[in-house]
């Protein structure tokens, strides 16, 4: 069942490359008292998720803090060093934090997880984004499939 607006996150651990290596983080660490805009996509590098949705969130990273925003996150399923190589070719820098669930296991918590297995990828993510405040569900915004619209930075902005 996917999750609504309204419920609590569930919990869970990501994991994002620090300077000393892989670094798991709760996301009690991540949402707790924060603001968080999170977005997913399917995979780093696919032709959608790295020419349009990741950039649209680099370019847009001081708007969302603007917008009180404290952390703005990518999520996939991918390993922290895909999701970190992918960060550094984006230019993601410290506007937008890199988070692997590498087994899925957060995402399929979430009630989010797509069935990529027709295209060789496995199990991953469903596109979508949402916003959380203080660990608490306030937006969620889901791609239909092949779809680019309602996760794009500047629609997450719109809604804030």
């Amino acid at each position: 069942m996917t999750i609504q607006v309204g419920e609590v996150l569930p919990a869970g651990t990501l994991t994002h490359m620090s300077k000393d290596g892989p670094k798991p983080v709760t996301t009690a660490e991540l949402f707790k008292g924060k603001k968080v805009v999170l977005f997913s996509v399917p995979g780093a590098f696919t032709p959608t998720c790295h020419a349009r949705h990741l950039p649209g969130f680099v370019t847009h990273a001081a708007d969302f803090r603007a917008k009180g925003v404290d952390t703005v996150a990518c999520l996939a399923v991918n390993d922290v060093f895909v999701m970190d190589a992918w960060g550094k070719a984006s230019g993601a820098g410290d506007n937008v934090l890199m988070l692997a669930d590498g087994n899925g296991d957060w995402t399929k918590a979430l009630g989010l997880e797509l069935d990529a297995t027709g295209f060789g990828m496995g199990i991953r993510g469903k596109r979508f984004a949402l916003v959380a405040s203080d660990g608490v569900l306030t937006h969620l915004l889901v791609e239909a499939p092949g779809d680019f619209k309602v996760s794009a930075a500047e629609h997450v902005l719109g809604v804030l």
